[in-house]
């Protein structure tokens, strides 16, 4: 499955940058707490929403995060500006519960990349890569002496991945269909 991935973040940032909902212009959300940076490119997938379908297949979750599709996008070649639109291939994905919600990472390659685009399902990413991810992720939201607030539930292959992404699409069509009426 081939996806638009809307870049905020690249792994030389050490700020965590989110599309403002309001104005649609990059904002600072926070500065990193630690040292870790993002392990690739960080977006979303645009015109997708993590709202009830999404939640559904993350067991424990009571709801979606509310916002678009979380995805990370490996390039071999490195990519710095963030406020750009990557054609990507899903790999597959992290599911996360964060605080009682379903905020899924969605792994993808770059469409064409010369080094990952034999890669077709995240089992066949080196494991170091795919740990660093997790490990990102699992530790990016940290406050020393609180008790972590994230869990990585589950690492999935592209067939559950697909599932996610198209379960995030119909929850944006069911969100404009509600601002609809």
């Amino acid at each position: 499955m081939f996806v638009n991935a809307y870049i905020e973040i690249t792994p030389f940032d050490t700020i965590k940058y989110e599309i403002d909902k309001l104005s649609g212009y990059l904002r600072v959300d926070r500065p990193q707490r630690t040292s870790s940076q993002p392990p690739a490119l960080y977006g979303f997938i645009p015109q997708t929403y993590c709202g009830a379908r999404v939640a559904a297949l993350c067991p424990g979750a009571a709801k979606g995060d509310g916002d678009p599709l979380d995805i990370c996008v490996i390039s071999e070649r490195p990519i710095s500006h963030s406020e750009v639109i990557v054609p990507a291939r899903i790999l597959g994905g992290i599911q996360l519960l964060d605080k009682g919600e379903a905020d899924d990472k969605i792994i993808a390659v770059l469409e064409g990349d010369y080094v990952w685009n034999q890669v077709t399902d995240l089992a066949a990413l080196p494991p170091i890569l795919s740990e660093r991810i997790q490990h990102y992720f699992a530790t990016y939201k940290l406050v020393p002496g609180a008790e972590a607030q994230i869990k990585v539930q589950d690492v999935y292959g592209v067939v559950q991945a697909t599932k996610v992404v198209e379960a995030a699409m119909a929850d944006y069509a069911d969100l404009l269909a509600s601002e609809a009426d």
